[in-house]
């Protein structure tokens, strides 16, 4: 398999490239266009023999099978539906889209094109997430009842270009970085849909003025109940990005995920700890294999559904919108 990336813009295109190429496929090619030239010298300096090209040129190359898309989020839309007219399948960074008319042009060319169209949702990426979802399919937890997810980040604003800090050009706090948060929902809840019961946005003095830094979400199926909180928070003196951490609960058992860190023991990250009807248990999951780009890889081989149903993708992208549309907006006011 050949790829090639193209919307430098976000550091996400590390790690979206450096899974692809783990996993057996080859980078033939990137564009180096960027509005944050950090973002090209650091993919420059980790691919050093992967060379530059003309989008264009790389979008016609008929030897290329997919690619590889982390531009301003407002512009991958466009991007991606240009690539799957030309016959390429797309990997593309959350958010996938801002706006409903970007999920409607999308949704319109996959049917056309038949070609597949998935975000890197971090689920996927997740080892602690992917045993922890092996765990309640098995039952051991028994029925689950109730989802919490914390997704506090840290705003390094030093690192941020222009349009992280641009509304419409991100779409929205919870359009961002809640669609992870959402995806685990579906996937735990084994829910092909959900209904948003509470959705808030809250701007509470981060510069510049009126940007969202934070968000709270209510899900709910026939069965099952979740809560989500987002945030750009997370203190400087952490030694990570954020402590993300998800509790599921079940009528027979608990499992808590600490996904990046252990806040005062463990070192590293994908922490789980299980509780059940006889016993407790800590397990380290930092190790365990990762099939989202292997899987991704085999789908545009044999055009399958490993990774998830196409249709899920787009659920998942119309519940962020519809929750950040709708969202109650508050910000802070001092007395």
């Amino acid at each position: 398999m050949r790829f090639a990336a193209i919307g430098l813009d976000h550091r996400h295109i590390y790690d979206l490239t450096r899974g692809l190429l783990d996993a057996g496929a080859t980078c033939v090619g990137y564009n180096p266009d960027t509005t944050d030239p950090r973002v090209l010298a650091g993919f420059r300096r980790r691919f050093p023999d992967v060379p530059a090209a003309e989008t264009g040129r790389l979008l016609d190359d008929p030897s290329i099978d997919f690619v590889v898309i982390a531009a301003v989020p407002r512009d991958r839309a466009q991007l991606a539906i240009a690539a799957m007219q030309r016959g390429k399948d797309v990997m593309v960074d959350k958010p996938g889209v801002t706006t409903a008319d970007e999920l409607a042009a999308l949704q319109s060319t996959v049917m056309q094109t038949r070609r597949i169209w998935s975000i890197a949702l971090g689920r996927l990426a997740s080892p602690a997430q992917q045993e922890a979802l092996r765990i309640v399919r098995s039952g051991e937890l028994g029925r689950l009842v109730h989802i919490t997810s914390l997704a506090p980040h840290r705003l390094n604003r030093a690192l941020r270009p222009a349009w992280f800090f641009d509304a419409p050009a991100y779409g929205g706090i919870i359009n961002d970085i809640g669609t992870h948060s959402i995806d685990s929902f579906l996937a735990f809840a084994d829910a092909a849909d959900a209904e948003i019961a509470l959705a808030t946005v809250g701007a509470f003095g981060t510069e510049p003025p009126g940007f969202e830094d934070f968000a709270e979400l209510v899900l709910t199926t026939h069965s099952v109940r979740g809560y989500i909180r987002l945030d750009w928070f997370t203190p400087d003196g952490l030694p990570t990005w954020g402590d993300g951490r998800m509790f599921l609960v079940g009528a027979e058992g608990t499992l808590e995920l600490r996904k990046n860190l252990d806040i005062a023991g463990r070192a590293g990250g994908d922490h789980m700890f299980v509780a059940n009807g006889s016993s407790t248990r800590y397990i380290d999951c930092s190790s365990m294999p990762v099939a989202y780009y292997r899987e991704f890889i085999a789908d545009v081989a044999e055009r399958t559904e490993r990774v998830m149903p196409q249709r899920q993708v787009f659920t998942v992208c119309r519940l962020a919108l519809n929750a950040q549309a709708h969202a109650n907006r508050f910000s802070a006011r001092r007395s």
